[in-house]
């Protein structure tokens, strides 16, 4: 089965983006696919280079970006949600002729015509959040 995953909440304020992570590892060693997983809302904080959890903690951000070297899934977070909040990545930080950027290199900042069509190729479609 091939699979499209939303996350929309948080890392560390919500438990749904290691919930979305656990489903895709279990799916991904079952031998199914998953055609991107996509992050939107406040689920783009999950794409935050600049997250350093307690050592007593997971660290979400890096095992997403694992989980995608891994198994070779796109990790997109949504371009507008993602300027909301701040998370830049190179291109868009020399766009906006900003100083820096801020984006998990496992990330890629997409357009929301990358969801559209998961959406439509997946079998099925699972959100993950508040």
């Amino acid at each position: 089965m091939n699979f499209a995953i939303a996350v929309y909440a948080a890392p560390y304020s919500h438990q749904s983006p290691d919930t979305a992570y656990q489903f895709a590892l279990a799916a991904l060693n079952a031998g199914h696919s998953i055609t991107r997983i996509f992050f939107y809302h406040s689920g783009v904080f999950n794409a935050s280079g600049l997250s350093i959890p307690p050592q007593d903690e997971i660290n979400i951000i890096e095992r997403w970006a694992q989980l995608s070297k891994k198994f070779d899934v796109e990790l997109a977070v949504c371009i507008a949600a993602a300027l909301k909040r701040g998370i830049i990545d190179e291109a868009e930080s020399r766009r906006y002729e900003l100083t820096q950027h801020n984006i998990h290199p496992a990330f890629q900042i997409v357009g929301l015509g990358q969801w559209v069509d998961a959406m439509i190729t997946a079998d099925r479609v699972l959100v993950f959040g508040p």
